[in-house]
C-alpha cells in the first residue's frame, strides 16, 4: 500500500464531502466536487490501496451521516474510477470527457428506471406533481398572469418532462468537464502525466454539424407542435442541445479572436456568459463552423 500524506488528505476530503451531503446549503458544493478525491486516489494508488483508503472513509461517513450519503456517493464512485483508469492509460482529454459523460448519463437514466421498478416510485410523476402543486398554490392566491389556467400548467409539465433527456445530457457534460478540470490538475501535481484538453481558441466542430443543425431547425420551423409525438419530443431536445453545442463553438471563436487581437484573458471569459445565456448568439458558432472566418482573420 502506498503511504504518504497526500493520499490521506484526499481520503479526508472524500470523507468531508460525503458528510457535507447531509448538510443543507453545503450539499450542492459537496456534489460539485464529489468525484475529485476518488479520481485522484484511483489515479495515484494501486487498486488495493484505493480500496483500503475508500473503505474506512465510507464506514466513518455512514456512521456520521447515515447510509443515504453512501448511496449518493456510490453514484459518483463509478465514473470516478473510469476517469482515473483513463488517466492512468494516458487517454486523451476528449476521450475522457466523452466516456465519463456517457457513463454519468447512463447512470441517471438507470436511476429513473430502478426507482420505478424497485421502489415503485416514479420520479417523473413526483416532479410533475411538485410543479402542479406549486402552480395550484400560486393560482389560489391569484398572483399568476391573467389567462393562466390548469391547461397551461399541464403543458408546462409536459414540456419539462419531455426535455429531461437534453437536461441530463447537459448536466452530465458540464459535471464531467468540471470534474476533469479540477481532478486533472491535482493528478498532474501528484506526478502522473495526464493529457490536457485543447485550448478554447482551438475548438473546432465538424462542418457536417451545420447541416444537421439546418435540417433540425427547418423541420422545427414548419412542424405542427404536438407534445405527444416522437418527432416533437426529439426536436424539443435536439434544438436546445445543438444550440448549446454551437454556443461552445462561439466561445471558442472569441477565445481565438482574443488571442489574435492580444486582448486581456478575462475578455473572452466575460463574453462567454451572454453567449451561454442568450441562445441566438450561438449563430456565431454556426458561422464559425460553416465558413473559414478564422483563416481570414489570421491573414490580416
Amino acid at each position: 500500500m502506498k503511504t504518504g500524506l497526500k493520499p490521506v488528505l484526499w481520503s479526508v476530503a472524500a470523507l468531508l464531502l460525503l458528510v457535507l451531503l447531509a448538510v443543507p446549503g453545503l450539499n450542492l458544493f459537496a456534489l460539485l466536487l464529489m468525484m475529485v478525491p476518488y479520481v485522484v486516489l484511483y489515479s495515484t494508488l494501486s487498486r488495493r490501496a484505493f480500496m483500503l483508503h475508500l473503505l474506512p472513509v465510507w464506514v466513518i461517513a455512514g456512521l456520521l451521516a447515515g447510509p443515504a450519503v453512501l448511496i449518493i456517493g456510490l453514484f459518483f464512485v463509478v465514473p470516478s474510477i473510469i476517469m482515473g483508469h483513463l488517466y492512468r492509460k494516458g487517454a486523451s482529454a476528449a476521450k475522457v470527457i466523452k466516456t465519463v459523460c456517457i457513463v454519468i448519463l447512463a447512470q441517471l437514466m438507470l436511476e429513473l428506471l430502478l426507482f420505478e421498478l424497485v421502489l415503485d416510485l416514479s420520479l417523473l410523476d413526483s416532479m410533475a406533481e411538485a410543479i402542479r402543486s406549486s402552480f395550484n398554490e400560486v393560482m389560489a392566491q391569484n398572483t399568476l398572469a391573467k389567462g393562466w389556467d390548469s391547461t397551461q400548467t399541464e403543458t408546462l409539465i409536459d414540456t419539462v418532462i419531455h426535455m429531461i433527456p437534453v437536461t441530463f445530457i447537459m448536466m452530465s457534460f458540464f459535471y464531467t468537464v468540471l470534474s476533469h478540470y479540477i481532478a486533472r490538475r491535482a493528478v498532474v501535481r501528484s506526478g502522473l502525466e495526464v493529457p490536457a484538453f485543447m485550448q478554447a481558441k482551438d475548438w473546432r466542430l465538424p462542418r457536417v454539424l451545420v447541416i444537421y443543425y439546418l435540417i433540425v431547425y427547418v423541420i422545427d420551423l414548419f412542424m405542427v407542435r404536438n407534445s405527444e409525438s416522437f418527432m416533437s419530443v426529439a426536436l424539443m431536445n435536439l434544438v436546445p442541445l445543438l444550440s448549446y453545442v454551437f454556443a461552445m463553438q462561439a466561445i471558442g471563436f472569441f477565445f481565438f479572436l482574443a488571442d489574435q487581437k492580444k486582448w486581456h484573458k478575462a475578455v473572452p471569459i466575460l463574453i462567454a456568459i451572454p453567449v451561454l445565456l442568450i441562445p441566438p448568439l450561438s449563430l456565431i458558432g454556426v458561422l464559425d463552423t460553416a465558413f473559414p472566418i478564422r483563416k481570414s482573420l489570421t491573414k490580416q
